[in-house]
């Protein structure tokens, strides 16, 4: 299993779950992914639950705070992107349209970070790596392998992200069924990243948002474990045309994610 020590800029390297009941949500995770935890300290009665595959962070776990939930956000996954500067980045993104939710800021010496919302009203973090770089498996069974906005505006989007981050956009071919934009991060081989409209049945209530995907070695399997284990299916499982299977899943506290298994290759 290949180990990352760096990733390039641009690239989603930090899945953390926000949820409204830890303890509920880490068993849910390490029974379906077959993860390990460390738990960490961050205050008196908080803790972060950092995930790992065979000894290697890939995700964490949090209880959401209080203005988190003022605001009516539900559990949800939380995207973080790493860039060689978190000022820069959210200066560049607040000129481009984006909202600042919360100001960089360092988190103790493990790197720094900032909270912004896009023009199209997705969440998502940024991410100045120092002692943790974030993920140190990507793209294998039990890890993150691609991240995907549902937006209100693919065209705002677009923009947005090419100008903040220099991702290089794949659109589907002209007629497809479902239009979908992909994304490679400059420097890397392949794409990791995909867009798609809001779907006509999502309720206009629903927010932009980020959602991770994360590889398994069979969809359907996965699909019923994590449905025995109280989450709900929203769609799938279903084939990508030339990619692979997925279905997307809420977890037992409502946080949506989505599992997948490419296409073997010939």
């Amino acid at each position: 299993m290949p180990q990352f020590t760096k990733h390039l800029p641009g690239t989603f390297s930090w899945p953390e779950l926000a949820t409204t009941d830890q303890k509920a949500a880490v068993a849910f995770y390490r029974a379906l992914f077959g993860w390990s935890v460390n738990d960490t300290a961050m205050g008196p009665d908080e803790t972060y639950s950092v995930f790992q595959l065979n000894g290697s962070e890939v995700a964490a776990a949090y209880t959401m705070r209080a203005e988190e939930r003022q605001y009516g956000a539900p559990p949800h996954w939380n995207a973080y992107v790493t860039v060689d500067n978190a000022d820069e980045s959210a200066a560049r993104a607040h000129e481009f349209g984006a909202m600042i939710v919360a100001p960089p800021f360092d988190v103790m010496d493990y790197g720094r970070m900032a909270v912004l919302q896009d023009p199209t009203g997705a969440m998502f973090e940024l991410w100045q790596p120092r002692k943790n770089i974030g993920a140190k498996t990507l793209g294998e069974n039990g890890a993150l392998c691609w991240t995907e906005l549902t937006t209100s505006d693919t065209f705002v989007a677009e923009r947005f992200y090419k100008a903040l981050f220099d991702w290089h956009p794949k659109h589907s071919a002209p007629g497809s069924p479902m239009p979908y934009t992909e994304f490679t991060v400059a420097g890397a081989d392949r794409p990791s990243i995909g867009m798609m409209a809001k779907p006509p049945h999502m309720p206009a209530t629903v927010p932009s948002f980020w959602m991770p995907y994360f590889m398994v070695a069979e969809v359907e399997a996965a699909a019923a474990k994590a449905t025995s284990l109280g989450a709900q299916v929203h769609f799938g499982p279903m084939t990508i045309p030339d990619g692979g299977r997925f279905a997307a899943l809420a977890d037992p506290q409502g946080a949506a994610f989505a599992v997948f298994t490419p296409k073997a290759r010939t």
